[in-house]
Order: C-alpha cells, then structure tokens, then sequence
C-alpha cells in the first residue's frame, strides 16, 4: 500500500488458533468434540484490521512482532485486503506470538504464554514511527506496550490525528487524551473492584474531554462525556455463534464512527452493531461484518 491510510493501528497481532465445539464447552474428564478449527488473524489491532478493511477502511497496522509461523499466515490473509503490513517486524528465530481459544457459543476460554512474555522484559513488539502515522485521519491504540503505546499517542497528537484506546483507567494518558475510550468488564474488574459501573463512569469521564464508554457483555453500554449525565443503551440482540473478537469489533466500529464523524449516540449504536453481527458468525476473520450488515441491523 503506497498511499497514506485512512487508519493506523497499532498493538496485539497474533496468529489464534480457534476451536468450536459441538456440545457445550469443555468439562472435567470428558470428552469434547471439535466442531470447526481454524488458525486465522487475531489480537485487539490484527481482528480490528479485518473488519475495518471489509467496512471499506484503509489500515496500516503495527505492533507485536510476527515469526516464522504467523507472518506467512498473515501475508496470505491480507494480501487482498486495503491491509499495509509493512510496518511490522519479523521475528526469524520465533514462530511468532499465539493464541489458542476454545468456544461454546456465550462461552470461551484463551490460553497462551502471554504472562511468560511480558515477564522476560524482552521487547517483542515494534517502536512506531511518525512516517507510517503521520498523515492518517484516525487511529486506534492498544495499551498494552508501555512507552511504545504512549510514543504512538503523542504521535497521533502532534499530528492532531484522534484516536480510540480501550481498557485504560481514568488515570492513564491513554485515556485522558483519547478520542474514544472503550473500558470492559475484565478492565473494570482490574481497576475498580467493588465500585458500581456508574461510579466508574464518573471517575473516567471526569478526567478526560473525550467519550468514555462502558462495556457489560449482554448489559447495557454506559457512555458519555465530562460534564454530561450518563447516557444508557442496549445491545443488540442476535444469535450468539461465536464472542471470540466482539470487544475489537466494537473497537473497531468505534473507529469507524470518529472517522466518519458520527455523533456519540450514532458511534455507539453503530459500534454495537458491528460487534452483534460478528457473534452471529464463526471465523470471524472470514466472515467480518459488511457495511450493509450493520446498517442493516440498526435499522431494524
């Protein structure tokens, strides 16, 4: 891709391994039988990637380090897809970073040596550079790289390029200078055990001009704005085939409503949809949520 992109990316790229099972998830001692496996893009930023390029959105995407197993993989996928990969480094001595995730419908389990790699205080993920952001018109940045995410953001401001980040707590830069700012239950659970989710809301928006939203699963979403009251809605209601990548959907919706200048309301709801169309469906990767699709459900 020579041409500047409409996004930049940057964070977790895996190869997942992923295992659907026929009858209800695994059980002690007994035997399971696999339904449909794949090995297929992963990880906050590679699963955003895909379905932002099949809503029609440009992406250059940087972040963990490949290996000798997933980079082939990755290639393959994307080499039809509106997906820069150049920026990303190749670990020639490593099959690369991976996940193995189980699945049982509203069910799943991810397993990996995530904890052994960031406990070696090794590097295994790349340093961004402003030649592949600068010029962008929005971005997304994964929190989980230390000084190389927070190098991404003042980037993404020194160009005045707005970005959405997940999972960052009030007191985060991160946060505090996002655009848009998407907090789940596990971040919650980390950051703010025992509080109620509008008293974290509060926290959150109050320490940032940008829009906090609040993540419950089948729950209601809580968003809004400093100085706002907290506005409430639904998610949409859909057959659940499989929740594996829905939060970097929603992520990713959430992307494509600040680059399209979506109203908060609009990029909530349109977020939403993009992640209740990606449950109904297993692999994800190869069957993203399509534009028609979304607008289609929120037009239900």
């Amino acid at each position: 891709m020579n041409t500047i992109p409409d996004v930049y990316l940057f964070g977790q790229v895996l190869g997942t391994h992923s295992f659907l099972l026929k009858d209800g998830f695994l059980q002690p001692d007994a035997y399971a039988e696999i339904g449909a496996q794949y090995f297929l893009p992963g990880g906050e930023t590679g699963t955003a990637a895909t379905v932002l390029d099949s809503l029609g959105v440009s992406v250059r995407m940087d972040g963990t380090w490949l290996g000798t197993e997933v980079a082939p993989m990755l290639q393959v996928f994307y080499r039809d897809k509106q997906v820069d990969l150049s920026p990303l480094h190749i670990w020639e001595d490593d099959p690369g970073v991976m996940d193995y995730v189980v699945i049982a419908g509203l069910v799943r389990s991810p397993m990996g040596r995530f904890q052994t790699l960031f406990s070696t205080g090794r590097r295994w993920w790349s340093i961004p550079q402003e030649k592949d952001i600068a010029g962008c018109k929005a971005a997304a940045i994964d929190p989980f790289f230390g000084n190389e995410s927070l190098l991404a953001m003042e980037i993404c401001r020194r160009h005045g390029i707005p970005y959405v980040t997940i999972d960052s707590p009030h007191d985060a830069p991160l946060h505090q200078h996002a655009a848009v700012n998407v907090v789940s239950r596990e971040c919650t659970g980390q950051h703010y055990e025992g509080m109620n989710p509008e008293n974290i809301m509060e926290r959150l928006m109050e320490t940032a001009d940008g829009l906090t939203i609040l993540t419950q699963g089948g729950g209601d979403m809580l968003y809004g704005r400093k100085g706002e009251a907290i506005h409430r809605m639904k998610p949409f209601s859909v057959e659940v085939k499989s929740t594996l990548g829905a939060g970097d959907t929603f992520k990713a919706g959430c992307v494509y409503g600040l680059l399209h200048g979506m109203t908060d309301e609009e990029l909530v709801r349109f977020a939403s949809a993009c992640s209740a169309v990606a449950i109904s469906r297993f692999p994800l990767p190869l069957y993203p949520p399509k534009l028609k699709e979304v607008q289609a459900l929120i037009n239900v």
